[in-house]
């Protein structure tokens, strides 16, 4: 069988479906067909280092966006939540 070869844009693609979309490297590997053990190494080539422990380095900046979309989503649930509950205690209301 012959060897597959990617392009970088595919790379780079795969890459930010684990780091910015929050899939697992086996559900992206899955997705897109292609060996996890391929995409571990692409992270490892196209991930920037933190700039030297410089504070709002990149390294800080993803892990800050991390931080956001995961209060964002824990915010969205809260929100539901009180929808809900309002319609439920409005429907009891004589």
């Amino acid at each position: 069988m012959a060897r597959r070869r990617f392009t970088r844009e595919f790379k780079v693609s795969a890459v930010k479906l684990v780091q910015e979309q929050g899939y697992t490297v086996a559900e992206a590997a899955q997705s897109l067909g292609v060996h996890p053990g391929s995409i571990r190494g692409w992270l490892t080539k196209f991930t920037t280092a933190p700039s030297d422990g410089v504070a709002g380095g990149e390294g800080g900046m993803r892990s800050e966006l991390r931080r956001l979309r995961e209060e964002n989503k824990r915010l969205r649930l809260e929100r539901e939540i009180l929808k809900k509950a309002t319609a439920f205690f409005a429907k009891e209301q004589p």
